[in-house]
């Protein structure tokens, strides 16, 4: 049956940049169908708080109700989801000019920029254009708008429009003031109907609004059912609140429910910027680990960022550098700018400076903690240092404070325990000029490395670094306080005069024993005498610069070996070792050159299992000891 329309009945329509501004919207401009929720509690909110703020000048405005909230009412039977307020409303010139153009601003070539742009570089239009509420028809085939302008006397109107180009508009009757936005949904929505939906959209990007989001729900006691209005958000955004406000235990069940973890954090970071740059922000160092590292790749942020309460991005890369992903938080602003989906922010100065308060901040209550509280430092770096040494090779700009948040085993601390790049200096002596270090995969394994053995004589320290990412922390720091980090296995170690003229006697003394032994040891590109060596025969050295055998053991477990750049490393010998020697004076006796080549290959083999490696042939290893212990048999002294 037809309804007869009203005299005061019109149908309009849309401005052609609207047309086209619908038709981006609803194909291609929201990657997620349930950010039109999001988009309308957030009007309606808007709606609320604007009549607040006018009764504030002409209280009559609100004497009605003053009971503010936000319902939504599903209806099954006629599919349609109701978003209705009790805020400000519109008059019937107002509803026209907020739905049916683009607040005067809209232009043909406006649009066509922004569909030709990227995600990332469409401008701001929410707050000029008050588009987020045709994300409706994202869900909906038709909307239909009834809402009474506040004040006494005020004719209610409806608008209704199925997105395609027209709308119309009628004077209809609403007992009381406010907007109900209802949508009629499509067949492949009708899941937003169901209360647990509801419950999670809201949840998620709607939590701390300031007014309450309602919903009716059935419930059932004593056999008894009854309808109860039931509140789907917290409205506890506590990071709003000044800290002398908020308990320890208010902050300790708020990081509970963002970390979805149990126990408290070690450090709360809570920020309230004020002046030129306005933004809250609440962070939380972790004591512990999470284990959402087990559910699929690392994320690269913890932080969540909002927007006068609205969830806009979850996991904000933009506010947080990667080497900070540990830290869990919130932070809201309400000076970005969002672009038309409020989905992906616009490249902003005030978001750099935010990013650069935000670590600012953290590393100071880092260094507090490391000044103040040692003991707990300690433990959060055994989570957390690896994330603090990919920073010190990431960020320039805060190398230096990074550098000084390390905690490293040497060979003058007992294993467990921790210097400081700083105490290190502190330990150094006068004449030496650069920072030793070894990498390798446990402390027990390079501890007792012939690497050392100079430095052990010397009675320098060597840094002694087991975590996969001091590879890429060493070759990205170079040097702390202008003191040169060197590794203990590459390159040429500084010599001092006497020493430097006894090796340089021996090598001339050496000099045709190396050149017989190099044809047996193809695998290295040079062979010579060490002054490193005190203990051992020989050791593997790399040229400076080079790939270390612990990051080609890396990038082989990596299956990245084709990576490894095509370099050979350095046999070096101790010229007073007694197997040099004895090589020494089977060259002198002129005894078969098989022996010099079993002795060579030995001394090969174990100076590759020296460097923690492995060598390429067993079998043929374990014969030429065999070879060499029944020689020796058979020669007792």
């Amino acid at each position: 049956m037809a309804v007869a329309q009203s005299e005061s009945a019109e149908k309009l329509e849309f401005k052609t940049e609207l047309k086209q501004l619908l038709d981006l919207i609803i194909h291609s401009l929201y990657t997620k169908k349930e950010i039109f929720l999001r988009e309308l509690i957030s009007n309606a909110a808007d709606a609320i708080d604007k009549l607040r703020f006018e009764s504030l000048k002409e209280p009559s405005l609100a004497e009605e109700d003053r009971d503010w909230k936000i319902k939504l009412i599903p209806d099954q039977s006629a599919g349609t989801l109701t978003i209705s307020d009790n805020g400000v409303g519109m008059t019937r010139d107002g509803i026209i000019e907020n739905l049916g153009t683009i607040a005067r601003s809209g232009t043909r070539a406006f649009l066509q920029g922004l569909k030709e742009a990227n995600a990332q570089d469409r401008p701001e239009l929410i707050g000029q254009f008050g588009v987020g509420f045709y994300s409706s028809f994202m869900a909906a085939d038709r909307v239909t708008v009834i809402s009474r302008a506040a004040g006494a006397d005020v004719q209610a109107v409806r608008w209704e429009s199925d997105g395609e180009g027209s709308f119309t508009i009628d004077n209809t009757e609403k007992s009381s003031r406010g907007t109900d936005v209802i949508l009629h949904l499509r067949e492949d929505a009708k899941d937003f109907l169901t209360p647990w939906r509801l419950r999670d959209i809201v949840k998620r990007y709607s939590d701390y609004i300031e007014h309450p989001v309602v919903l009716d729900v059935e419930k059932e006691k004593d056999g008894k059912k009854s309808v109860e209005e039931e509140t789907l958000n917290s409205r506890q955004a506590i990071w709003l609140r000044p800290k002398s406000q908020v308990k320890e235990e208010e902050y300790a069940a708020f990081y509970r429910q963002i970390s979805r973890e149990g126990g408290d954090p070690a450090r709360t970071i809570h920020i309230a910027a004020e002046g030129a740059m306005e933004f809250r922000a609440l962070l939380f160092i972790p004591e512990k680990r999470g284990f959402d590292w087990m559910t699929g790749p690392e994320k690269k942020s913890s932080i969540d960022l909002y927007v006068r309460r609205v969830l806009i991005t979850h996991d904000c890369e933009e506010v947080i550098p990667p080497y900070l992903r540990f830290i869990r938080g919130v932070v809201d602003s309400s000076d970005l700018p969002l672009n038309v989906s409020r989905e992906t922010l616009q490249h902003n100065p005030l978001l750099a400076r935010i990013k650069s308060n935000l670590v600012n901040r953290t590393l100071k209550t880092l260094e507090e903690m490391k000044d103040t509280e040692y003991d707990k430092y300690e433990k959060f770096y055994g989570e957390f240092g690896a994330y603090l040494k990919e920073g010190a090779g990431q960020d320039y700009s805060n190398r230096d404070r990074l550098a000084d948040l390390l905690l490293l085993e040497s060979t003058k601390t007992e294993p467990g325990k921790f210097t400081t790049l700083a105490k290190y200096l502190e330990r150094m002596p006068s004449d030496q000029k650069e920072i030793y270090y070894l990498i390798g995969e446990t402390r027990a394994m390079i501890a007792g490395s012939p690497y050392l053995e100079a430095f052990k004589a010397k009675g320098q320290e060597v840094l002694l670094l087991t975590d996969p990412v001091d590879e890429f922390l060493v070759a990205s720091l170079h040097a702390y306080k202008e003191k040169p980090l060197h590794a203990a296995d590459r390159g040429e170690l500084p010599k001092d005069e006497a020493s430097e003229e006894k090796l340089k006697t021996e090598t001339e003394q050496l000099k045709p024993l190396i050149e017989r032994l190099k044809p047996h040891v193809p695998e290295v590109g040079d062979i010579r005498l060490s002054a490193r060596l005190k203990e051992s025969a020989a050791c593997l050295v790399a040229a400076d610069g080079g790939v270390s055998a612990h990051m080609e053991r890396l990038l082989g477990r990596m299956g990245r070996a084709g990576d490894i750049p095509d370099s050979k490393r350095v046999l070096e010998l101790n010229p007073d070792h007694a197997v040099v020697q004895a090589m020494q004076k089977i060259l002198i006796a002129g005894a078969d050159d098989s022996q010099l080549a079993t002795y060579a290959r030995v001394l090969y083999d174990l100076a590759v299992i020296a460097e923690g490696s492995r060598i390429q042939d067993p079998a043929a290893f374990t014969k030429r000891i065999n070879d060499l212990l029944v020689a020796r048999a058979s020669s007792p002294c």
